[in-house]
């Protein structure tokens, strides 16, 4: 996580597993994790002007898994994050099987969870992960 920019801490404790959750705590989605669309799929499908990766792939590179909604807020309940940046979370299936896929940021001292063709990319959009351990 760190190589890419993220700085991983802990945010709990998952009582499912037993285990503790580590996510990427760095202010602004980690830097070298940006300008990415959401997986695969997209990726391939982004004939024009592709990104150089997915966020899901990318995930799966560094060994970590893409955050979901709830631990994204988790982590917001423990500070300001993405305040100039956004990142991508898990999608549901019923949302990417229709081309979508979900981000988090933070604005006006709130957390808003948007939509966006899984296909996009923006310099300011990257993603968290987060590993159990």
């Amino acid at each position: 996580m760190e190589e890419s920019g993220g700085e991983p801490d802990t945010i709990g404790y998952d009582v499912k597993t037993g285990k503790l959750i580590f996510c990427d705590c760095a202010k602004e989605s980690p830097v070298g994790r940006r300008s990415l669309c959401y997986d695969e799929k997209a990726l391939r499908g982004r004939t024009k002007n592709p990104p150089s990766d997915s966020a899901e792939r990318k995930a799966k590179e560094i060994g970590i898994s893409m955050m979901t909604e709830e631990l994204y807020r988790r982590l917001q309940s423990l500070g300001s994050f993405d305040l100039k940046t956004s990142s991508w979370i898990a999608t549901p299936e019923d949302i990417r099987s229709k081309g979508g896929a979900l981000f988090c940021e933070r604005r006006y001292d709130t957390v808003f969870t948007f939509h966006n063709g899984a296909d996009s990319y923006y310099s300011v959009r990257g993603f968290r992960g987060y590993i159990l351990v």
